[in-house]
């Protein structure tokens, strides 16, 4: 056996050309939803756990991103809704009471629709957003690995797991595990679901703004901020969704 840089190079790029082979339909569905929202001046609100917050970084505020999205994060107890810090830990995305005060957190209008992430998709506070979600009639895209979900027990009450409540599922294809070099003895190294999801994330803000400027309207979205003029740019676009979009939390 070897194991090596190259050799997880190799079976990355395996996993991004299949993954962003098979979910090619599944993610003009999803940009559809998006574009739709955003044409009715709604709101992307990106929320993940754990690993999978780097998807909502990835959606939110960030470089050549669209300006009217919003993250949520598990912190926002704290930061936004006055908890203790001590409420902060692992243990805490699997805690379904906790969703019910992000979502009243969250500056939600009935025309945003929600993308949330989760590799498991099992883990009681994501499930229980994500049923919340569906229940405000948000439309809800979520990336999640099937392959992992689908041997999962889900850690919420219901039984339920989060992409029993998507209008759109988009599979990461990352394995059991996530990990995908496997070791001597047991257990693997090289994890992939961040890589993918991230994949996924900027594929589908690329077709949602190649369906804008198909309708001839102008997409806003961001320059980075470390270029001339690109706080200029940014602000003045931030500013039409004053109270709703949130940065740096």
């Amino acid at each position: 056996m070897t194991l090596s840089g190259d050799d997880y190079l190799a079976v990355v790029t395996a996993t991004m050309h299949r993954v962003a082979e098979s979910q090619r339909a599944a993610v003009g569905r999803a940009a559809d939803l998006v574009a739709e929202a955003v044409r009715a001046d709604g709101v992307v609100h990106a929320f993940g756990t754990g690993h999978s917050e780097a998807l909502a970084m990835e959606i939110a505020g960030r470089a050549g991103g669209l300006v009217p999205t919003n993250r949520i994060a598990l912190r926002d107890l704290v930061l936004l809704g006055g908890g203790s810090p001590e409420l902060l830990g692992p243990m805490l995305e699997r805690d379904p009471s906790v969703a019910h005060r992000l979502y009243e957190l969250a500056p939600v209008r009935p025309q945003d629709v929600f993308v949330l992430a989760s590799n498991s998709g099992v883990n009681g506070a994501m499930v229980e957003f994500a049923a919340l979600v569906r229940e405000r009639g948000h439309r809800l895209i979520v990336i999640t690995s099937t392959e992992h979900s689908g041997r999962m027990t889900s850690r919420h009450p219901s039984g339920r797991k989060l992409a029993d409540f998507a209008d759109v599922v988009l599979d990461n294809g990352a394995p059991y595990g996530d990990a995908t070099l496997p070791l001597p003895g047991g257990g693997a190294v090289g994890a992939v679901s961040s890589i993918t999801a991230a994949l996924l994330a900027q594929q589908l803000t690329v077709e949602v703004v190649a369906r804008l400027l198909a309708a001839g309207e102008r997409p806003p979205v961001y320059l980075s901020a470390n270029i001339a003029g690109g706080d200029e740019h940014n602000n003045a676009l931030e500013a039409r969704y004053a109270g709703r979009i949130r940065r740096g939390s």
